[in-house]
Protein backbone atom coordinates (compact mmCIF):
# COMPACT_ATOMS: atom_id res chain seq x y z
CA UNK A 1 0.00 0.00 0.00
CA UNK A 2 0.96 3.58 -0.62
CA UNK A 3 -0.54 6.88 -0.43
CA UNK A 4 -1.38 9.18 -2.96
CA UNK A 5 1.43 11.47 -1.86
CA UNK A 6 3.88 8.48 -2.92
CA UNK A 7 3.17 8.41 -6.69
CA UNK A 8 5.23 8.67 -9.51
CA UNK A 9 5.74 8.23 -13.12
CA UNK A 10 6.00 4.55 -13.95
CA UNK A 11 4.62 3.13 -10.59
CA UNK A 12 2.19 0.33 -10.99
CA UNK A 13 -1.04 -0.02 -9.03
CA UNK A 14 -3.98 -2.40 -8.65
CA UNK A 15 -7.05 -0.81 -8.61
CA UNK A 16 -10.10 -3.35 -8.66
CA UNK A 17 -8.05 -6.03 -9.60
CA UNK A 18 -6.44 -4.69 -12.63
CA UNK A 19 -2.66 -3.17 -12.91
CA UNK A 20 -2.58 0.18 -13.72
CA UNK A 21 0.61 2.41 -14.73
CA UNK A 22 0.99 5.73 -13.61
CA UNK A 23 2.03 7.95 -16.73
CA UNK A 24 1.50 11.36 -15.43
CA UNK A 25 0.24 13.06 -12.10
CA UNK A 26 -0.40 16.10 -10.51
CA UNK A 27 -1.01 17.72 -6.90
CA UNK A 28 -3.88 20.27 -7.08
CA UNK A 29 -4.61 21.85 -3.84
CA UNK A 30 -7.48 24.82 -5.21
CA UNK A 31 -8.58 27.31 -3.21
CA UNK A 32 -11.92 25.88 -1.84
CA UNK A 33 -11.88 22.45 -0.57
CA UNK A 34 -9.75 19.65 0.16
CA UNK A 35 -6.23 18.78 -2.47
CA UNK A 36 -6.50 15.70 -4.64
CA UNK A 37 -4.57 13.79 -7.21
CA UNK A 38 -4.96 13.76 -10.95
CA UNK A 39 -3.66 11.43 -12.77
CA UNK A 40 -3.22 9.74 -15.76
CA UNK A 41 -3.19 5.79 -15.54
CA UNK A 42 -2.18 3.15 -18.35
CA UNK A 43 -3.99 -0.20 -18.52
CA UNK A 44 -0.78 -2.75 -18.73
CA UNK A 45 -2.37 -4.99 -20.38
CA UNK A 46 -4.83 -3.48 -22.84
CA UNK A 47 -2.90 -0.24 -23.36
CA UNK A 48 -5.88 1.56 -22.79
CA UNK A 49 -5.36 5.25 -20.97
CA UNK A 50 -7.64 7.04 -18.39
CA UNK A 51 -7.46 9.88 -16.08
CA UNK A 52 -8.72 9.32 -12.74
CA UNK A 53 -8.67 11.68 -9.63
CA UNK A 54 -7.83 10.48 -6.04
CA UNK A 55 -8.06 12.47 -3.02
CA UNK A 56 -5.14 13.66 -1.56
CA UNK A 57 -3.49 10.90 1.51
CA UNK A 58 -5.58 8.36 0.18
CA UNK A 59 -4.49 4.44 0.24
CA UNK A 60 -3.93 2.96 -3.24
CA UNK A 61 -2.49 -0.62 -3.80
CA UNK A 62 0.89 -0.96 -5.31
CA UNK A 63 1.54 -4.29 -7.30
CA UNK A 64 5.24 -5.94 -7.58
CA UNK A 65 6.07 -5.87 -10.99
CA UNK A 66 9.77 -7.34 -11.38
CA UNK A 67 11.32 -5.92 -15.12
CA UNK A 68 14.47 -8.16 -15.88
CA UNK A 69 17.41 -7.51 -18.60
CA UNK A 70 16.30 -10.64 -20.98
CA UNK A 71 18.08 -12.11 -24.18
CA UNK A 72 15.40 -13.87 -27.13
CA UNK A 73 16.76 -16.65 -27.93
CA UNK A 74 14.14 -18.29 -30.13
CA UNK A 75 10.72 -18.95 -31.31
CA UNK A 76 8.98 -22.51 -30.39
CA UNK A 77 5.54 -22.03 -31.61
CA UNK A 78 3.10 -19.37 -30.43
CA UNK A 79 5.97 -18.77 -27.45
CA UNK A 80 8.77 -16.37 -27.88
CA UNK A 81 11.80 -17.88 -25.15
CA UNK A 82 13.23 -15.45 -23.25
CA UNK A 83 16.82 -15.79 -21.43
CA UNK A 84 17.29 -14.12 -17.81
CA UNK A 85 20.73 -12.69 -18.74
CA UNK A 86 21.56 -13.20 -14.66
CA UNK A 87 20.07 -16.65 -13.95
CA UNK A 88 19.95 -18.18 -17.44
CA UNK A 89 16.53 -19.35 -16.68
CA UNK A 90 14.75 -19.59 -20.04
CA UNK A 91 10.91 -18.31 -19.74
CA UNK A 92 8.47 -19.04 -22.53
CA UNK A 93 6.55 -15.84 -23.55
CA UNK A 94 3.02 -15.61 -25.45
CA UNK A 95 2.32 -14.30 -28.47
CA UNK A 96 -0.48 -11.93 -27.18
CA UNK A 97 2.26 -10.97 -24.25
CA UNK A 98 4.84 -9.70 -27.28
CA UNK A 99 2.77 -8.42 -29.81
CA UNK A 100 3.51 -5.44 -32.38
CA UNK A 101 7.16 -5.57 -30.97
CA UNK A 102 7.40 -8.93 -32.38
CA UNK A 103 8.12 -6.82 -35.97
CA UNK A 104 11.41 -5.82 -34.59
CA UNK A 105 13.39 -9.01 -32.44
CA UNK A 106 16.32 -10.53 -33.55
CA UNK A 107 18.07 -13.81 -31.99
CA UNK A 108 19.90 -12.70 -29.42
CA UNK A 109 18.60 -9.31 -29.07
CA UNK A 110 18.53 -7.73 -25.68
CA UNK A 111 14.69 -6.32 -24.57
CA UNK A 112 12.98 -5.54 -20.55
CA UNK A 113 10.70 -8.18 -19.47
CA UNK A 114 7.87 -6.90 -17.17
CA UNK A 115 6.22 -9.71 -14.36
CA UNK A 116 3.87 -10.08 -11.88
CA UNK A 117 3.51 -12.63 -9.72
CA UNK A 118 5.68 -14.99 -12.30
CA UNK A 119 3.27 -14.14 -15.18
CA UNK A 120 4.66 -11.53 -18.17
CA UNK A 121 2.80 -8.52 -18.02
CA UNK A 122 4.68 -6.86 -21.57
CA UNK A 123 7.90 -7.29 -23.38
CA UNK A 124 9.61 -3.82 -23.83
CA UNK A 125 12.55 -3.09 -26.46
CA UNK A 126 15.12 -1.02 -26.66
CA UNK A 127 13.64 2.87 -28.33
CA UNK A 128 15.63 2.17 -31.57
CA UNK A 129 16.93 -1.60 -33.12
CA UNK A 130 19.74 -1.85 -35.93
CA UNK A 131 17.93 -4.18 -38.74
CA UNK A 132 18.99 -5.02 -42.39
CA UNK A 133 16.75 -4.49 -45.68
CA UNK A 134 16.14 -7.66 -47.28
CA UNK A 135 14.04 -6.23 -49.86
CA UNK A 136 13.27 -3.10 -51.78
CA UNK A 137 12.67 -1.75 -54.95
CA UNK A 138 15.66 -0.25 -56.76
CA UNK A 139 16.06 3.58 -56.36
CA UNK A 140 16.40 5.53 -59.44
CA UNK A 141 18.92 7.90 -60.62
CA UNK A 142 18.22 11.56 -59.12
CA UNK A 143 16.50 9.90 -55.91
CA UNK A 144 17.59 12.51 -52.94
CA UNK A 145 16.89 12.29 -49.39
CA UNK A 146 14.65 15.13 -49.42
CA UNK A 147 12.22 13.00 -51.98
CA UNK A 148 9.63 10.63 -51.10
CA UNK A 149 9.69 6.67 -49.28
CA UNK A 150 9.27 3.46 -50.59
CA UNK A 151 8.26 0.63 -49.11
CA UNK A 152 11.18 -2.04 -47.31
CA UNK A 153 11.29 -5.03 -45.92
CA UNK A 154 14.00 -5.87 -43.03
CA UNK A 155 15.30 -8.79 -41.90
CA UNK A 156 12.75 -9.59 -38.96
CA UNK A 157 10.19 -9.78 -41.89
CA UNK A 158 8.36 -6.36 -41.17
CA UNK A 159 7.59 -3.45 -43.32
CA UNK A 160 8.89 0.12 -42.79
CA UNK A 161 9.16 3.17 -45.49
CA UNK A 162 12.23 4.40 -46.46
CA UNK A 163 13.77 6.96 -48.44
CA UNK A 164 14.43 6.41 -52.51
CA UNK A 165 17.61 6.04 -52.21
CA UNK A 166 18.37 2.92 -49.59
CA UNK A 167 19.16 -0.33 -51.29
CA UNK A 168 18.49 -4.00 -50.24
CA UNK A 169 21.45 -5.14 -47.56
CA UNK A 170 21.80 -1.61 -46.00
CA UNK A 171 22.01 -1.69 -42.66
CA UNK A 172 19.12 0.81 -41.01
CA UNK A 173 18.01 2.45 -38.06
CA UNK A 174 14.38 2.01 -36.90
CA UNK A 175 12.18 3.77 -33.95
CA UNK A 176 10.84 0.50 -31.84
CA UNK A 177 7.43 2.61 -31.01
CA UNK A 178 6.56 3.45 -33.83
CA UNK A 179 8.22 1.61 -37.00
CA UNK A 180 9.85 4.49 -38.52
CA UNK A 181 12.91 5.09 -40.39
CA UNK A 182 15.76 6.99 -38.34
CA UNK A 183 18.64 6.82 -40.65
CA UNK A 184 21.43 4.47 -42.24
CA UNK A 185 24.20 2.48 -40.14
CA UNK A 186 27.54 2.86 -42.22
Amino acid sequence: MASTNDLKNGLVLNIDGQLWSVVEFQHVKPGKGPAFVRTKLKAVLSGKVVDRTFNAGVKVETANVDKRDMQYLYRDGDNWVFMDTQTYEQTPIPNSVVGDNSRFLLENQSAIVATHDGAPLYVELPASVELVITYTEPGLQGDRSTGGTKPATLETGAEIQVPLFIENNTKVKVDTRDGSYLGRIN
